[in-house]
């Protein structure tokens, strides 16, 4: 699916210069990030009932706790140990280390704040299939990617911080139950910006075709669609037409 944001084929022997490729990145995300998805505008505006944000928080577990998974399927491509140095703090970032206190215990606390168990989230037996085929998507284009475009998928941090800082505001906001929860955002504020210049540094200096910088922005743009893909299938189950899949989580405020 093309949005005009890929290379030109008529220049194709001409390489992006860095910030040529930065730019055309950055357009990206403008064009794609699910800031704009109408589940986050309507977070944001606090729209969401406590039940929906059950929901959301229960199915972006899924996507949380397979991070690090993800991570260490793109360390396993590298045969250079500044490389995985560099790359292995993230799974520390999201699993912790010795005491286990990391980005998904913080999550998991997000959850509890919004009124779900640990008990129903860490299992994701409640999980919508959409985010479960979403999320697996993800960690398939990273496993069966060079660790160039593996990388390159991760660059949806680039945006992050903004949506971040933005999330945190409304939340305390709209939603101050949420408070107590909100670790996980705090910590990103700066992990995602350092994890973000390490890796558009890589792509940037490491893309040396055109045909490379091509995956580079491609796998970017279907980062972006996953993430998409995600909100879509919450949207549909718990906010309109609110069809939630059998077996799937409903939430304590939909129950009888």
């Amino acid at each position: 699916m093309g949005t005009g944001l890929a290379i030109d084929a008529a220049t194709e022997a001409e390489l992006l210069t860095k910030q040529e490729l930065c730019d055309h990145l950055q357009a990206v995300g403008r064009a794609r990030y699910h800031h704009r998805h109408p589940f986050h505008l309507r977070m944001h505006n606090g729209e969401l009932t406590r039940g929906q944000l059950q929901a959301w928080a229960l199915n972006r577990y899924y996507y949380q706790s397979r991070i690090p998974i993800k991570d260490a399927l793109l360390l396993a491509k590298s045969d250079n140990p500044t490389f995985r140095r560099a790359w292995r703090k993230r799974i520390l970032d999201h699993d912790g280390d010795h005491d286990g206190y990391g980005g998904i215990e913080k999550w998991i606390q997000l959850a509890e704040a919004a009124g779900v168990s640990r008990e129903e989230v860490v299992p994701c037996t409640g999980v919508l299939p959409g985010v479960i085929f979403a999320v697996d998507a993800y960690l398939a284009l990273v496993r069966d990617s060079s660790l160039l475009v593996a990388v390159a998928s991760s660059l949806t941090e680039l945006f992050s911080r903004d949506l971040i800082s933005l999330r945190m505001d409304q939340m305390r906001l709209h939603y101050p139950y949420l408070i107590p929860g909100l670790a996980y955002f705090e910590g990103r504020l700066t992990q995602a910006p350092e994890d973000a210049a390490f890796a558009l540094d890589y792509v940037s200096t490491h893309a040396r075709t055109h045909a490379e910088q091509e995956g580079v922005i491609r796998a970017l743009e279907r980062k972006c669609e996953i993430l998409w893909a995600q909100l879509d299938a919450i949207d549909y189950a718990y906010v309109q037409p609110g069809n939630i899949p059998p077996g799937c989580f409903v939430p304590r405020t939909e129950q009888s």
